[in-house]
């Protein structure tokens, strides 16, 4: 067997291009139905994250993989494959591929180090991938074994110290913007884990109102309902923006929902008063030409990493004990995997930084 992941992250490719590669869950289970029907593929699993896109194989030969996976995602996202794609995506082989799937699932690999979402997405991966029927033994010891790893990493050191989810550095970004967020208003754009995780943070800030607009009336209904929040209709937009002082935006919808022109025209009945949009959508939702009107702040997840900077003293003094954890669970999956055939022993050393390959 060999043991292989092609991927993309925040290290290695800016967010237009992650955005480009971001799978749905739709493309991903159509994605998962492509490798079970290659007979070079015994298992496979597919992780896709704002920060990362990434596809994990066993086969039985692995050799031209690299090109593969790629020119299978551009197939899945319908984009034209070139070549140039290459410069943004790594590959690892081996223990390098186990290793680096325990530093993700232990938050090491994470745009904000430590950061507790992680673990559940790939948890959802994990079990997307074994209704695909697509995990053997190998993938079921390494998927509890990762599981594990991160969650020993988050119990027993201070790797997730403080805030840690994208949410929350947006809530601090806002803080820092506008000086306090109390008697403020807000608007969420969307309903789901990063919107509830944002209504949460902004809970705690003592502001004004928080306005929640859904396509899905129920669900905005029912996290309204959860956090004391005010459920408004899409119809209502250009009014709530022309009221809030802040806009978060959660929405993952293929396609911009706010444009320049329609916040052009919310401002002339704001007099003057600034207006924050954060984007922490993958694929972005808010046109970046909106930061082109003046009073007008405007965000996206890659500029929350400057935000979380001074946080994570006490979270960068726990990657030693971390990488300890790692190393250990490293060894435990060789062993378990020694039981039921023979591999070369596991060797002691750091973990890389990814490159890039061409």
């Amino acid at each position: 067997m060999n043991l292989i992941v092609v991927g993309l992250n925040h290290k290695t490719a800016p967010i237009d291009i992650r955005e480009k590669f971001f799978l749905s869950s739709l493309e991903q289970d159509l994605l998962l139905s492509e490798l079970r029907s290659n007979p070079s593929v015994v298992e496979a699993f597919t992780i896709s994250t704002c920060n990362r896109t990434e596809v994990y194989v066993n086969g039985l030969s692995t050799e031209m993989f690299f090109d593969f996976i790629i020119r299978l995602i551009c197939s899945v996202k319908r984009l034209n494959f070139t070549k140039d794609f290459h410069k943004y995506f790594y590959i690892l082989n081996e223990q390098e591929t186990v290793r680096h799937l325990l530093r993700v699932t232990s938050g090491l690999d994470s745009l904000v180090i430590g950061e507790k979402q992680i673990l559940g997405q790939i948890k959802s991966a994990f079990e997307k991938a074994q209704e695909k029927t697509m995990f053997g033994k190998d993938f079921n010891i390494l998927s509890n074994i990762a599981i594990r790893a991160g969650k020993k990493a988050q119990s027993e050191t201070d790797i997730s110290y403080g805030g840690s989810s994208v949410s929350w550095a947006a809530m601090v970004h806002a803080e820092k913007t506008l000086g306090t967020l109390e008697d403020k208003s807000v608007l969420i754009i969307g309903a789901g884990k990063m919107s509830e995780l944002a209504v949460g943070q902004i809970n705690s800030k003592g502001v004004k109102k928080i306005y929640l607009m859904n396509r899905t009336q129920e669900k905005a209904q029912n996290l309204s309902e959860k956090y004391s929040c005010i459920p408004s209709a899409f119809s209502e937009i250009k009014e709530i923006l022309a009221e809030v002082d802040i806009c978060i935006c959660s929405v993952g919808a293929p396609h911009y929902i706010l444009d320049r022109e329609l916040v052009a025209k919310v401002l002339a009945h704001r007099q003057e008063r600034r207006l924050i949009f954060i984007d922490i959508s993958m694929p972005r939702n808010i046109d970046p030409q909106v930061a082109t009107l003046d009073n007008v702040s405007l965000s996206h997840i890659d500029d929350l990493e400057k935000v979380v900077a001074e946080t994570m003293r006490i979270r960068q003094a726990a990657i030693g004990k971390v990488e300890e954890i790692i190393e250990n669970k490293l060894r435990e999956y060789y062993q378990k995997i020694n039981k039921i055939k023979e591999m070369p022993p596991v060797a002691n050393s750091p973990a890389k930084t990814l490159s890039s390959s061409a």
